[in-house]
Formats: structure tokens, sequence, C-alpha cells
């Protein structure tokens, strides 16, 4: 089991990220709230990680903090919920937007999200208000650590279509994504921001 990482970034194509660890390159996924999270390309980085091992891949999961990962293994464990599907959930809805979805039955919101149908969002309520005792301290700690922390922003020679490309890597159409990130673009604004930006509008 890899529980940690700790390594040089050199590589940040949402969702995916390279991190060099004493010359060896690890291929990782991480939600955008992680990816908003990290430095530019070039600097030191420790993620805590959840490996996925499959008949077909070995596939490394990557967060910012224990409390992430948290979220992310107690999503997985709904029926339906593979990995794939809780990092769009945490990339296209804030933690506390999603707690409160749960809370208030909110389905339509939950099916904005790319691969959440209507029968997946009413099995999340079900299951994940049994379980929000098990993450509603690590919510708590999100907050607290999101205090005064802005994304940093990343130069990328197309961060148009870097934009677009994450998108897509989430799950939404091309067409879709491209329309989402075209609303938003502005040359003053990094991927990062713009894929913020786009997911924001719409969620």
């Amino acid at each position: 089991m890899i529980g940690r990482l700790r390594g040089t970034l050199i590589e940040k194509n949402p969702p995916g990220l390279l991190i060099d660890v004493s010359g060896v390159g690890y291929e990782v996924e991480a939600s955008m709230t992680t990816i908003y999270r990290l430095p530019e390309p070039g600097v030191e980085v420790t993620l805590f990680t959840h490996f996925v091992v499959r008949e077909d891949a070995q596939l490394l999961y990557g967060f910012a903090d224990k409390s992430e990962r948290q979220l992310f293994r107690t999503l997985i464990r709904v029926n339906g919920v593979g990995p794939k599907l809780a990092l769009a959930i945490l990339s296209g809805m804030e933690a506390e937007m999603f707690a409160r979805c749960v809370h208030e039955q909110d389905t339509s919101m939950l099916t904005r999200i790319p691969g959440v149908g209507k029968k997946t969002a009413e099995r999340l309520i079900v299951e994940m208000k049994d379980r929000l005792s098990e993450w509603q301290p690590a919510l708590g700690a999100m907050e607290m650590a999101a205090v005064g922390k802005k994304p940093e922003k990343v130069q990328r020679h197309d961060p148009v279509q870097d934009a677009v490309s994450a998108l897509v890597a989430l799950g939404y159409r091309p067409q879709e994504a491209s329309k989402a990130v075209s609303a938003v673009q502005d040359d003053n604004l990094s991927a990062d921001e713009m894929i913020r930006q786009a997911l924001k509008a719409m969620i």
C-alpha cells in the first residue's frame, strides 16, 4: 500500500500529476480541490494517496490532506461509486455543498455532476446520510486548512486547451467543456482558475 508521496511536482495536467520521488516518476490522479492547492511544477509537494489495484491497472489517487482522502474513501464505499466518480464529485462540488445536498436530499444538484444520474444521486443521499459522521470532522479540517489559501497560478502554453482537456477528463462532453471554458476565458486567468470557474458555472 502506498499511503503518501513526497517529491518534486514535475507535471500538472488536471486531473493528472507526475511526481518525481528519488528518480521514480509516479503518475497520480487528483481532484481539482487538491490541484488548486498545489504549487507550480518544480516545487516539492506531499500528497496522501489511495492505491487501487485492478486486473488491468494499478492506479494512484492523491490528496492534499488526510481529510480529503477520507472523504474519497467514504464515497467509494457507496454502491456504484468508483474512484473516478468520487474524484468527479470532489472536483465538481465543494464538500460543504455536497453535505448540504445530502442533508436536504437535493438530487437535482447532484445530477449536474458528470456521471451522477438520478439513481446514483438517490443512492448517494441514502447511503451517505448514514456515513456523514465519518467525514464531517474531515470537512471541518478542510475548511480550516483552506482559510487564507489561494490557488497557485500555473503558467501553461495554452491554458484554455488545458482547461478544456481537464473538464473532458472529468467526464464532461468536449462541446460542453469548450462552451464552459469559453464563457470564463480571460487572458489573465490560469488554466486552474478557468477550470474552477467553469465548474462553478456548470454546477
